[in-house]
């Protein structure tokens, strides 16, 4: 009984390394495919690097064309206001003194 205890012990050790072997295997070949994947992706990725950095300096500067228009009319607008408002004091003072 001893022996046959020991046969079956010994087969279920060799089917589990045999099977542990394969599934080595198998996720070796899997992550050889991983990588391969990952080195096409990545030159794909370099690729549109260049498109993203023109995209990126186009939009610098219609942002910077942008702000300089912005600041030009802002400027405009704050100095025409001022003059109406230093014309309406003027008339007030004015006023205040015909009186």
């Amino acid at each position: 009984m001893p022996e046959t205890l020991t046969i079956i012990i010994y087969t279920l050790l060799i089917i589990l390394i045999v099977v542990a072997i394969i599934i080595g295997i198998k996720l070796i070949i899997t992550l050889q495919k991983v990588n391969d994947l990952l080195d096409d992706v990545t030159a794909k990725v370099k690729t549109l690097d260049r498109l993203f950095d023109v995209v990126n300096t186009v939009n610098d500067k219609v942002a910077l064309v942008g702000d300089t228009v912005v600041s030009f009319l802002s400027g405009a607008l704050r100095r025409v206001f001022k003059d109406r408002k230093n014309k309406n004091k003027y008339e007030f003072e004015e006023e205040d003194e015909d009186e």
